[in-house]
């Protein structure tokens, strides 16, 4: 089933649930053998597009197999990513899938759920801020400076974590780690005031490039 699939079948998307919802407890989604999927709370059948939707309002749910009882959440939640990766709007990069990919099997596997779960909660809670300081474009931070020094100290507590398992963590403890595709801050080189003013319009024109990004999501 696409994102697309069966939108004549479940028809429009559900209205806000209410039961279990309501009382704060996960939205129960039943998946069937012939692949429907089916919202307990709202009572109709519903595709995955409209649980992409219930994602981005922050709406929770669980995905059941009908049959077992099994949680799959998991496996659907990795199937949406997939049909939205298909469609063009990629979030992934291939030298991260790459990289995922080798730690499984591996022993530092266990660790890598908690990174990139911090990692990601420190970046969600960090959006509001991150647009304020796009907004400015003479502060004296950078929009992602902010949010490197932030990942960075997110990676210093990570690395102390790891050091608590010497067994695995072995040889890791000697250089620092740093977060994949945020660069370690160096020290600022110095620029004649032509460079500065050449830094200053490039990083103006980036920030309003990003800006808008940012509005085009806030549609959806």
């Amino acid at each position: 089933m696409t994102l697309a699939d069966g939108n004549e079948q479940a028809g429009e998307a559900p209205s806000t649930a209410q039961g279990a919802e309501a009382q704060g407890e996960p939205v129960i989604i039943k998946k069937y053998a012939n692949r429907r999927l089916y919202n307990t709370a709202a009572s109709q059948y519903v595709t995955l597009e409209h649980l992409s939707e219930m994602v981005r309002e922050g709406t929770d749910f669980i995905v059941l197999d009908a049959k077992t009882g099994e949680d799959i959440t998991r496996s659907v939640l990795t199937q949406i990513i997939f049909e939205q990766e298909s469609r063009g709007q990629n979030l992934l990069p291939v030298s991260f899938l790459r990289r995922l990919i080798r730690f499984y099997g591996d022993q530092m596997q266990g660790f890598l759920p908690p990174y990139l779960e911090m990692s990601m909660d420190s970046f969600s809670k960090a959006q509001e801020t991150m647009r304020e300081n796009m907004s400015r474009a003479f502060g004296a931070t950078t929009p992602m400076a902010a949010f490197e020094e932030q990942a960075q100290r997110n990676m210093q507590l990570f690395q102390q974590a790891l050091s608590m398992w010497k067994p695995f963590a072995g040889g890791m403890t000697g250089a620092p780690m740093t977060m994949p595709g945020i660069p370690t801050p160096k020290p600022a080189p110095a620029t004649s005031d032509d460079a500065k003013d050449a830094q200053v319009t490039e990083l103006r024109r980036q920030m309003e490039a990003m800006q808008k990004q940012l509005d085009a999501m806030s549609r959806k």
